[in-house]
């Protein structure tokens, strides 16, 4: 019996043998809830329900999509053709890539969808921010207060320093104060923008995005909540990796004051 069970566990063992199938190697699965979680989850859901109980308050959510390759490419899907579309048969290259940033107006549910064509940074999301209030102001003239709905994404994090400089100079630009709730780490598809962005994804599923125009197109063409969204191209160019020296960013911490209870997760920059 001892030698019949050495040499089973030999067998086992050796990697010539045609019992052992390869197995492939697995990635440790990162941590789903921090310890802050739930009093996140907590503190977002009672600060979003006074601002919307305000009427000097507006409640918007931000994000960005994952990047759109440009080109006769397959995207998986079906779409809504009487014919197949036809795609390049080696279809790996593209021509361009599209960053759409969506704003997401909770009080009326208006989407405003921004496609960008260079980086995703913290200049390119706060020139958007920047460009929808010049465009709505005029409808909110009470106003005295922003709430935003984000996550903890790289350009947008609560540390990220030229995130921290261009808001501030935006509160003070806009004379509004600006109040950011963050949802935990591997809980962002809770922030209301998500759900738009897998609308727009379910309804341009299959679709050729074979040039620019076509993307503005469908994008322009679907709906969230019967509502049509607003789709404005981005044309700048962004430069990655901008970082504020901390002697200068010194000056900044005075208005970025963060909560006393979840420093990381709410902030509200004052305009003066």
């Amino acid at each position: 019996m001892r030698e019949r069970l050495t040499d089973a566990t030999d067998h086992r063992c050796d990697p010539q043998s045609s019992r052992v199938s390869p197995k492939k190697t697995q990635k440790t699965k990162p941590l789903k809830k921090l310890p802050q979680t739930d009093a996140i989850f907590e503190h977002v859901c009672r600060a979003n329900q006074a601002a919307d109980d305000k009427p000097q308050s507006l409640r918007l959510s931000i994000d960005t999509k994952a990047k759109v390759k440009i080109g006769n490419r397959s995207r998986g899907g079906k779409a809504r053709t009487l014919q197949a579309n036809q795609a390049d048969d080696h279809d790996t290259e593209w021509q361009s890539v599209l960053v759409p940033f969506g704003m997401l107006n909770t009080q009326s549910d208006q989407l405003s969808i921004y496609l960008g064509q260079s980086a995703e940074t913290s200049d390119f999301m706060v020139d958007c921010l920047t460009a929808w209030w010049r465009d709505h102001q005029h409808a909110y003239p009470h106003l005295d207060e922003w709430v935003i709905d984000l996550d903890g994404g790289s350009a947008t994090r609560s540390d990220r320093t030229q995130f921290i400089k261009r808001m501030i100079a935006l509160s003070r630009s806009i004379h509004l104060s600006i109040r950011l709730l963050y949802y935990p780490p591997y809980h962002s598809k809770d922030n209301p923008i998500e759900r738009c962005w897998a609308a727009l994804e379910h309804y341009w599923n299959g679709a050729i995005l074979d040039s620019v125009e076509t993307a503005v197109q469908w994008a322009a063409n679907t709906t969230w909540k019967g509502v049509t969204p607003i789709v404005q191209r981005v044309e700048a160019t962004y430069e990655k990796g901008v970082k504020v020296l901390s002697e200068e960013l010194e000056q900044y911490h005075p208005f970025w004051p963060r909560s006393e209870t979840l420093p990381k997760w709410d902030i509200t920059i004052g305009p003066t």
